[in-house]
């Protein structure tokens, strides 16, 4: 069984991801950690240990950072609802969160199994970023980190620039970029266009019948609407279940390839931009894997395998 610890601001693409990983055959969810994000934390972990829940799973969820590093908590609830989950306020589950925080979970446990563990981040980084600057070791210790993030020399979703996670704490996300650890970025362009869930499509997952199917459709109500009157998609733009996806099956990945990547942490006009040396002109190391491209139609295959 593959080892994953998932980072994360739940809010409803969260919930999408947090349920296909826990119905992957071969993966084992180690911990949920939450960050500050889309919602506070102490919403995010409701959402996530209510999604958990709706999984009858029992992994174990730990608070994490409560706001960014040095800037201030921007939430995203113009998107994702007011509780992060297209406003349909789900009952409170009845599991608690752990006592310990997020950011010595996830040292202790990458620690416990070097070389074994896969980082999933869905939400801005600013758990990582502490626990590398705790134990800066850890880096050489995780086997792989996928990081939902950043937008890959194109347009952002919350400044013309710069992707909502990387954009809320820009000072983290150039910490962990340059960190050394194996790194993938999933930047949000990869569920747009072609990989939104048209209605017929939301309509299909809906006719499943489950409860996580049912769950992951009604949450993201308001991220539909929003998608699609705001941002002119097709469908719904499942941002953090494409990143989840990369991480489940690597095939599914096209187009690749490792560059050196900054993010811009002084401007106001271009804050959290995630800028890509495609050409290799500054003459840098690489630092990340990017991926450009994804298989839309084995993406799709998996998103419904796992809610079916």
């Amino acid at each position: 069984m593959r080892k994953f610890i998932i980072d994360t601001d739940t809010a409803s693409d969260d919930a999408v991801a947090l349920i296909m990983a826990h119905h992957w055959p071969d993966v084992e969810i180690v911990a949920v950690t939450i960050v500050n994000g889309n919602v506070p934390v102490e919403q995010g972990v409701k959402n996530a240990l209510y999604t958990i829940e709706v999984c009858s799973a029992s992994t174990p969820v730990y608070v994490g950072c409560a706001k960014p590093m040095l800037r201030e908590s921007r939430y995203a609830d113009w998107f994702h609802g007011k509780d992060g989950m297209g406003n349909m306020y789900y009952p409170e589950a009845k599991s608690k969160p752990e006592l310990a925080h997020a950011t010595d979970a996830i040292i202790e446990i990458i620690k416990q199994y070097p070389g074994e563990i896969t980082l999933v981040t869905l939400g801005p980084l600013t758990n990582i970023a502490t626990a590398l600057l705790k134990a800066p070791d850890i880096a050489q210790l995780v086997q792989r980190c996928v990081i939902m993030g950043g937008a890959a020399n194109t347009v952002g979703n919350v400044t013309p620039a710069a992707e909502y996670n990387i954009w809320v704490d820009p000072e983290a996300a150039k910490i962990v970029f340059h960190s050394g650890m194996p790194m993938e970025m999933v930047g949000w362009e990869l569920s747009r266009h072609d990989a939104a869930l048209t209605f017929a499509e939301v309509e299909t997952v809906m006719n499943f019948g489950t409860d996580r199917a049912r769950l992951a459709m009604e949450c993201n109500k308001t991220a539909l609407d929003v998608a699609m009157k705001r941002q002119g998609a097709v469908g719904l733009t499942l941002a953090d279940p494409v990143a989840i996806a990369v991480a489940l099956d690597p095939d599914i990945v096209t187009r690749q390839g490792k560059y050196f990547v900054d993010v811009e942490i002084t401007s106001e006009l271009t804050r959290g931009a995630t800028v890509v040396d495609e050409l290799g002109v500054l003459n840098k190391k690489p630092n990340m894997n990017v991926i450009w491209a994804i298989n839309v139609m084995r993406w799709k295959e998996i998103l419904y395998f796992c809610l079916h």
